[in-house]
């Protein structure tokens, strides 16, 4: 807890979800009373829908403290939903349990007291983060009740025993179906009732204290339960840990397992809506919304000024200058657009600490794309395009602006002469002094780092496999300005990093086809000529 008293809480959920749906989700979290309460949220986009992934950045932009993780993969498992039920299979339910054990991961890494994890197809009444909090215990659960066939009973996605048993049996009783269905009516019964009830299993809706997550609690699975489904083996790993279950029944959240349910979702936000001032969300309403979605938005601007946008691409940048570069930009930028191209260190976990509290929209490669450089850019380029930025500033881990930088920024975003800032470039070849010879002059040509977006121009990028280029080549077809300002790189600043750089360039580039070779050859001169850094 903060030495405020204000209790942290991280509102988490892995999202592939229909667009109508969603927007149902996020209006619903809006609408959470937060009272003291610090509300951050951490979304896994693995949408296969754009419209859905608009929905999220749009979200992004309108509240503070959102993460957007990209997580996209390839359907070879498709999730499939129609008006019937959902169809799982293995490799669908452990890949969500990866993603419900990464926001485990950063709720721990950034000390929240709490993690609530919901599925993004629940309606929530306003009063439930607050209640679940009030009643004080370490893993606990907001029921919700479904028809997981169209013509069968609702039934609690809370259980007693083992699966999905929904009846009191003791330990070597045998029962009749009369006596479980029996039993059955005496448990539901009672989760009619507003109460909070001890239960063997729970999921889709949890609330988890920070000591539970500190404990262990997660969404592996236990290699010696066969168990199915990732709920099953948190429940079941919760309690030999020493947790009791519980579900919470006061305020009842709203499934929309179907399409069909929409209805009556709009419904439930009505009927839960403390103040009247939220309108019913209709299939109309979302259609009216449909090209607003996509649009920049302008509302809870951090500064006065147009937005900027920081875009970076890093591999296992973790241990170097990432932490010092970031804790410099987050003073000026709006919101973040990260490529980790298939880091193996703790690249993530330092961005998403060292940029908490503002927009950022996370992407992993599985495999390296650096080979291949100009896919990579593209790559960033259309993430970065996807959060609608006015100004996009494109940096490395290891580079940042003089200190006049700061100061200068407001006015050069606000002007409306040119679109394109180019600066020099300083190589530095440690803490304090930079490079300056034949092979290392970057610091004598201007390049472009900081572009207005022009969405009605048309950008082509250099197709080459190396050093293609940050921007799209035709960015000087722009009016641009050659600022005095000075951008310090510290990327060859350690021995070790020369010699791995050195091997990288000979790997990637052995004929030097895209670099100079008489660069390359001169990375490891012993007794360069270096110029100490003035401010």
């Amino acid at each position: 807890m903060t030495t405020q008293g204000r209790r942290r809480v991280l509102i988490g959920s892995p999202v592939r979800q229909k667009p109508e749906i969603l927007d149902h989700f996020l209006t619903s979290l809006l609408r959470l009373e937060q009272n003291s309460l610090e509300l951050c949220y951490f979304f896994i986009d693995d949408n296969n829908d754009e419209l859905s992934s608009a929905r999220l950045s749009r979200f992004m932009k309108e509240v503070n403290r959102v993460v957007i993780h990209s997580a996209h993969t390839p359907d070879d498992h498709e999730y499939i939903r129609d008006e019937t039920t959902h169809y799982w299979n293995d490799r669908l339910i452990w890949k969500v349990a990866d993603y419900k054990n990464k926001i485990i991961q950063y709720a721990l890494d950034l000390r929240f007291d709490y993690l609530f994890l919901v599925d993004s197809d629940l309606l929530l009444a306003p009063q439930t983060l607050i209640h679940l909090i009030a009643t004080d215990k370490e893993i606990i659960s907001e029921i919700f009740w479904t028809r997981w066939q169209p013509d069968s009973r609702p039934h609690p996605q809370v259980w007693l025993k083992d699966e999905y048993t929904q009846y009191e049996q003791q330990a070597g009783e045998t029962l009749d179906e009369a006596q479980k269905e029996h039993r059955y009516q005496q448990f539901v019964s009672r989760l009619a009732e507003a109460g909070v009830y001890e239960v063997g299993g729970l999921g889709a809706c949890t609330l988890i204290s920070r000591r539970a997550l500190v404990r262990g609690v997660n969404f592996k699975p236990i290699y010696n339960l066969s168990f199915w489904g990732e709920d099953r083996h948190f429940s079941i790993r919760a309690a030999a840990l020493g947790f009791t279950l519980y579900v919470d029944t006061h305020y009842p959240a709203y499934h929309i397992y179907r399409e069909s349910d929409l209805h009556h979702a709009g419904l439930f936000l009505k009927a839960t809506d403390k103040t009247t001032s939220i309108p019913e969300v209709t299939r109309s309403c979302l259609e009216e919304r449909e090209e607003g979605c996509l649009t920049p938005i302008d509302a809870n601007r951090r500064t006065a000024r147009p937005s900027l946008t920081l875009t970076m691409v890093l591999k296992n940048e973790g241990q170097r200058y990432l932490r010092q570069a970031l804790e410099r930009h987050r003073d000026y930028i709006d919101q973040a657009v990260i490529i980790d191209d298939a880091s193996t260190d703790n690249t993530l976990d330092v961005c998403m600490e060292v940029l908490k509290g503002i927009p950022l929209r996370l992407i992993s490669n599985e495999a390296s794309l650096f080979h291949n450089e100009v896919e990579l850019r593209k790559q960033q380029w259309r993430e970065t395009l996807n959060l609608h930025p006015e100004w996009i500033l494109n940096l490395d881990a290891d580079e940042w602006f003089e200190s006049s930088f700061t100061a200068e920024l407001p006015s050069m975003l606000k002007q409306n002469e040119f679109d394109l800032y180019c600066f020099r470039l300083y190589d530095f070849w440690n803490e304090t002094h930079y490079r300056d010879d034949e092979c290392w002059s970057s610091h004598r040509t201007y390049r472009p780092f900081l572009l207005r977006y022009r969405p009605e121009m048309k950008y082509c990028w250099k197709e080459t496999a190396q050093h293609c280029g940050r921007f799209p080549a035709n960015v000087f077809d722009l009016p641009h300005h050659l600022s005095a300002i000075r951008l310090k790189h510290y990327g060859w600043a350690k021995p070790e990093y020369r010699l791995e750089k050195l091997k990288r360039y000979r790997q990637l580039d052995p004929e030097a086809e895209f670099g100079s070779k008489e660069q390359y050859d001169s990375i490891l001169e012993e007794s360069p000529t270096l110029v100490e850094w003035m401010e």
